[in-house]
């Protein structure tokens, strides 16, 4: 139970009273030597003293600061609300922490094996060019399927490193990324280095098995994979080079079951997805904006401001017509579009409900688009079985 702390101050011979909440505990320093008193506590022997100050200078401020100074709380929060606060903002362990050897764990984090998201928005346009490729009719290629999933595992990861190792001094300063391993340390550049050698050489292996001309196509990509993290550094306008790079398998699954493009199909089936990224990627971006302005990065959150949602829903009312443009030159079925309105649906509840300053609810916003990519696979699955 509190007690019932009184300060009185007087300005003109008039008194105020102001009444504070504080801890059962008090500071021997505030009990008064003498008797005189303010207030008790009947649990106790001790008597605390405040006395009066008539000098106008000292201000209810300065107690507020003597409060504080002893430990006394002058928040209307209490102290299980404050601790509750300071376990909300600690990162959660991941299954990297809790289940993986010791030595692998920097490793893992660097790859960002505990957050799939990355890999699902890199797969999503694949999958979306391998089964418009499929013969009307015909299910897609399930071991290209496969293929190209395990290559945007390990294109996404390897992503990942080089933002890593070229973002290593700005990491270190904003409060989101500067836990990650090269940031704080756990790895040195080389180490991320020989890291991203072993995932380049690995995402080849899977490329090798590909026809020439997809061959071709996806090293072209490296270049986009490579620039892209300098581009914060330069231009407002970095979640637009991540969708050319991140959007590359709407080209290269088509390819690689055609053997070559069809610019009618696979042109606006490409820029769909990059009007898609710079939809997730800005709602994203709005997480860092703060800590953007300090370090000097640029991004279209901090663009387009207040104005956010009314950019992000032109670019998703172009990435839906860009889709259904796709579909149609597809000669895609009817299941096509029903699909195509649940994923727009979806693609207007994240931007016109999404809370921009909130980094929570940018977060879930961001994850909930693995569901958006869904939802156009599906349409695309079933329209193309029907058709």
């Amino acid at each position: 139970m509190a007690l019932l702390l009184c300060f009185s101050r007087s300005s003109r011979n008039l008194h105020r009273h102001v009444s504070l909440a504080i801890s059962q505990s008090i500071s021997p320093h505030l009990t008064n030597p003498s008797g005189n008193h303010c207030s008790s506590n009947s649990n106790s022997n001790k008597q605390l003293y405040i006395p009066k100050f008539h000098n106008s200078r000292f201000s209810y401020f300065n107690c507020i600061q003597v409060g504080q100074g002893y430990g006394i709380s002058t928040s209307p929060h209490s102290f299980r609300d404050l601790e509750k606060e300071k376990r909300d903002k600690r990162p959660s362990a991941s299954w990297i922490d809790l289940h993986l050897p010791q030595i692998v764990r920097p490793y893992a984090h660097l790859a960002r094996l505990d957050k799939p998201i990355g890999t699902w928005l890199l797969a999503w346009p694949c999958m979306w060019s391998i089964t418009l490729a499929a013969s009307p009719g015909h299910l897609p290629d399930f071991k290209m399927m496969a293929l190209f999933g395990c290559g945007a595992f390990l294109l996404r990861g390897a992503g990942c490193t080089i933002n890593d190792l070229l973002d290593r001094d700005i990491d270190t300063k904003v409060e989101r990324t500067k836990s990650r391993p090269i940031a704080s340390g756990a790895l040195t550049p080389f180490q991320g280095v020989s890291f991203l050698g072993i995932q380049l050489l690995l995402g080849l292996g899977i490329l090798l098995q590909l026809n020439n001309y997809s061959i071709i196509l996806g090293a072209s990509s490296l270049l986009l994979v490579f620039s892209y993290p300098l581009m914060k550094r330069i231009t407002f306008w970095p979640q637009a080079f991540l969708g050319l790079t991140f959007n590359w398998g709407a080209l290269l699954g088509w390819s690689a079951i055609r053997g070559s493009l069809d610019p009618a199909i696979v042109l606006p089936l490409y820029l769909s997805g990059v009007f898609w990224t710079l939809v997730y990627d800005t709602i994203y971006a709005h997480q860092d904006k703060e800590d953007d302005k300090i370090v000097g990065v640029k991004s279209t959150a901090l663009r387009f401001g207040d104005s956010t949602k009314l950019w992000v829903s032109g670019f998703g009312i172009a990435c839906i017509s860009s889709l259904a443009l796709s579909g149609f030159n597809a000669n895609l079925g009817l299941p096509y579009y029903v699909f195509l309105a649940a994923a727009s649906g979806q693609l207007a509840w994240q931007i016109w409900t999404v809370d921009i300053s909130s980094a929570p609810d940018c977060s879930r916003k961001f994850v909930s688009n693995k569901w958006f990519g869904a939802l156009v696979f599906g349409g695309i699955l079933m329209g193309r079985l029907s058709s």
